[in-house]
C-alpha cells in the first residue's frame, strides 16, 4: 500500500469498518494490504472477509459493480464468496478519512484451504476443475446485464499509463507495451468474447474444498476478453512452479496446464478456434502489467532481494522478448477437445 494512504489508515478506522457490518474487529486478522486492506472479523464465531478500497483505487460504483456481478455468480451456483448487506441493506459503505474515502464491504469466508505449487493437490485434477469454474462464470457472464453498474474496461486501468510509471530507462519497454496494448485494442468485440472477467484467478485467490473450487478476490475485475481468465491461471501457475527455470521447463508445465485446464473449460463454455492462437498477446500484456504495478508499489530504492530479482527477470525477459511459455496452442486445444 502507498505510504500515504497507510497514514489514513488506523484502528479506528478499521473498528468502525468493521462495525457497519455487525463484526467485531477485536480478534482481526490482516490477510493482506497490497492494493485493498483485508482482515478476518468475527460475528461470534463466524469468520468473514472484510475489506477497505481506498477512492484512488476504485470508485465506489466500481466496487458496487463487482460485488453485483459476485453475488450474481453466486446465486447462479459458482463457488464464490458472497457479498453481505451491512446493517443499513447496502453492499459498500463509505467512511471518510481526511478529505478521501474508504468504502468498505463484507464477504463471507470460502470453505477450504489454499493449494501451494508444492502441494501434491496442484495437480492435473485441479487444473481441469480451475477451467471448469471459469468456464462457467464466463458462460454466465455472457447472460449477465450490469446496467448502470458497470466495471471498467481493461485499457482504462491506471497501471497501463506505462509512462507514468516507467522512467526513460525503460523506453524500450514501454514502446514494447503500448506496442501490445494496441493489438490488443484493435481485437474485435462481441458477447460470446468480450465481458467482465475476474482477471486474477490465480492459485492465490481460491481455495479447495472437497474437489472443488471456491474463488474470491474478484477487486480486479473488468471488462476484457474471456480469453485473458485463461491466459492469467497460466501464467501465474508458470510463474510459481517454474519462475526459476528455463523456458523449455517452463513449457513443458505450462502445456500439461493448459491442456487439463481446457477440457475442464470445455465442459461449460467454448473456445473459438482462431483465439487460442492469440494467448500469447495476453501472456505478454500480464509481463508488462506486473512490470508496470511493481514500479508503482514498490520503493525501487529499498528493493529486498527477492524484490529485485523478480523485477530483473521480468525486465530481462521483456527486453529480450522470451514469453513465459512458448506452446503450440493450437494442438493443445485439439488434444483437449479430445
Amino acid at each position: 500500500m502507498e505510504k500515504w494512504i497507510e497514514n489514513l489508515f488506523s484502528v479506528e478506522l478499521l473498528e468502525k469498518a468493521a462495525g457497519k457490518f455487525g463484526c467485531e474487529a477485536s480478534r482481526a486478522k490482516k490477510l493482506g494490504d497490497f492494493e485493498n486492506y483485508v482482515y478476518e472479523v468475527h460475528k461470534g464465531d463466524r469468520p468473514y472477509i472484510l475489506r477497505l478500497t481506498h477512492s484512488s483505487h476504485r470508485s465506489g460504483i466500481d466496487v458496487e459493480a463487482e460485488l453485483r456481478w459476485v453475488n450474481y455468480l453466486h446465486e447462479n451456483g459458482v463457488n464464490v464468496s458472497l457479498a453481505n448487506r451491512s446493517r443499513e441493506g447496502r453492499l459498500v459503505e463509505k467512511l471518510e478519512a481526511g478529505d478521501t474515502f474508504f468504502y468498505v464491504c463484507l464477504f463471507d469466508k470460502a470453505p477450504g484451504k489454499p493449494v501451494k505449487v508444492i502441494d501434491p493437490l496442484f495437480d492435473e485434477a485441479l487444473f481441469k476443475e480451475w477451467g471448469r469454474v471459469t468456464g462457467k462464470m464466463h458462460r454466465l457472464t455472457k447472460e449477465y446485464d450490469a446496467g448502470e453498474y458497470q466495471r471498467e474496461r481493461w485499457d482504462e486501468d491506471d497501471i497501463l499509463s506505462y509512462s507514468k510509471y516507467l522512467s526513460q530507462e525503460d523506453a524500450v519497454i514501454i514502446e514494447k507495451a503500448e506496442k501490445n496494448k494496441k493489438e490488443l485494442q484493435e481485437l474485435d468485440e462481441t458477447p460470446d468474447n468480450f465481458g467482465i472477467i475476474h482477471s486474477d484467478i490465480h492459485a492465490g485467490n481460491f481455495f479447495y474444498h472437497d474437489g472443488e473450487m471456491h474463488v474470491f478476490d474478484f477487486d480486479d475485475s473488468m471488462q476484457f476478453f474471456f480469453l485473458s481468465d485463461i491466459a492469467i491461471p497460466l501464467y501465474y501457475s508458470v510463474w510459481w512452479k517454474h519462475g526459476k527455470g528455463t523456458l523449455g521447463e517452463r513449457s513443458e508445465f505450462g502445456a500439461t496446464f493448459l491442456k487439463a485446464f481446457l477440457i475442464g473449460y470445455l465442459e461449460e463454455n467454448s473456445v473459438e478456434e482462431d483465439w487460442i492462437p492469440r494467448l500469447p498477446s495476453f501472456l505478454l500484456l500480464r509481463d508488462f502489467t506486473l512490470y508496470s504495478v511493481f514500479h508503482k508499489k514498490w520503493d525501487l530504492t529499498n528493493l529486498s532481494e527477492a524484490e529485485e530479482s523478480l523485477l530483473t527477470g521480468l525486465k530481462d525477459r521483456l527486453l529480450n522478448d522470451e514469453p513465459i511459455v512458448n506452446l503450440d496452442y493450437q494442438a493443445i486445444l485439439t488434444q483437449a477437445k479430445g
